[in-house]
């Protein structure tokens, strides 16, 4: 099994204890101690402009921004989005982007693309809320655009959404045969087929029951298409919460929803706690260790993990770089 490691960015709260001063400072401090230990394959940001669950005056730092920048810091890990909404960015111009990034780090990017949910940012920036069938083709021309740009230096497409007639991208990026791609979300209709049809991974439902559904729904779209479903890996993003007894991981749940009830109300605290409990990477280390093994037996090759304190404290991350990664790897 691989890792990625989440760097705190402030989409989720998890910056509001440092001075916005020292965010960049911060984020940089994690990104160098994932590059450095050897045990992290990637870092990943989230691709939002307003914190989540509800949008706030905190800051919430831009993805493609801090792509550069920790390619700049970094000298082994891989740099990633989870993931990049599609619609935020000219695909073209994204394509150019990420093709410098890729220089800056040395061939170190990968592309975390998906349709894009957040309605609140969608409207706030100007770009309306289309509905999830335009917002899924805009996908599929975006993704189509990419390749092109990435393989050829050049792209055309006369699609619904997007044109681009004799577009350049160069210098093309480092990696042969372009960028990776990592199609998110699990729509099972339109977005399991497009990654069927385009995707080097995939990142979905990493509920034991979700997982399985939507692997077997990709393996049919594959089938479909005439892909190797075997050929594509899975992913998915775990919240972490984990401490060396029971009770110390109620300790941290505790710190958790402390910092968070600064800023939500009750209810939509609650939420947010609830997404950690029950969940496969919360427990003590044995219990993660049997839970992600468990996945690991249904095809799940590589899992993203977000930590909470990451900004503030190294003790749970160190605690599952000591613990549960050597036990899956």
């Amino acid at each position: 099994m691989r890792f990625g490691l989440f760097i705190p960015q402030g989409w989720r709260f998890d910056l509001t204890e440092v001075d916005e001063a020292d965010h960049w400072p911060t984020m940089a401090d994690v990104a160098r101690r994932a590059d450095a230990g050897g045990v992290w394959e990637s870092i990943w940001v989230y691709d939002h402009f307003h914190t989540t669950p509800r949008p706030s005056e905190e800051a919430t730092h831009e993805a493609w921004s801090l792509m550069a920048g920790l390619g700049a810091v970094t000298e082994r890990v891989r740099l990633g989005q989870m993931c990049t909404c599609m619609a935020y960015r000219n695909p073209m111009y994204l394509a150019k982007v990420a093709a410098t990034i890729d220089h800056i780090s040395g061939g170190r990017l990968e592309m975390g693309i998906g349709a894009g949910w957040y309605e609140h940012e969608w409207r706030a920036y100007g770009y309306g809320f289309p509905r999830a069938g335009v917002r899924l083709k805009m996908l599929d021309e975006g993704v189509q655009i990419f390749k092109q740009a990435w393989t050829e230096g050049v792209a055309t497409l006369d699609g619904e959404h997007y044109q681009v007639d004799g577009a350049i991208c160069r210098p093309l990026p480092l990696q042969e045969g372009g960028i990776p791609l990592w199609i998110a979300g699990g729509g099972e209709k339109v977005t399991l087929r497009i990654a069927a049809q385009h995707a080097a991974y995939t990142n979905f439902d990493g509920s034991p029951e979700g997982f399985v559904r939507k692997s077997e729904i990709l393996r049919e779209h594959c089938r479909e298409v005439g892909t190797d479903f075997d050929a594509i890996t899975r992913s998915s993003n775990f919240n972490v919460m984990i401490g060396a007894t029971e009770s110390e991981v109620k300790e941290r749940q505790a710190e958790h929803a402390a910092r968070l009830g600064k800023h939500l109300s009750a209810e939509l605290l609650e939420r947010q706690v609830a997404g950690y409990r029950g969940m496969p990477a919360h427990g003590t280390p044995e219990q993660v260790v049997e839970n992600l093994t468990a996945l690991k037996e249904k095809g799940l090759s590589y899992g993203i993990f977000y930590f909470s304190d990451a900004a503030y404290s190294t003790e749970q991350m160190e605690l599952f770089e000591r613990e549960v990664i050597p036990a899956l790897t």
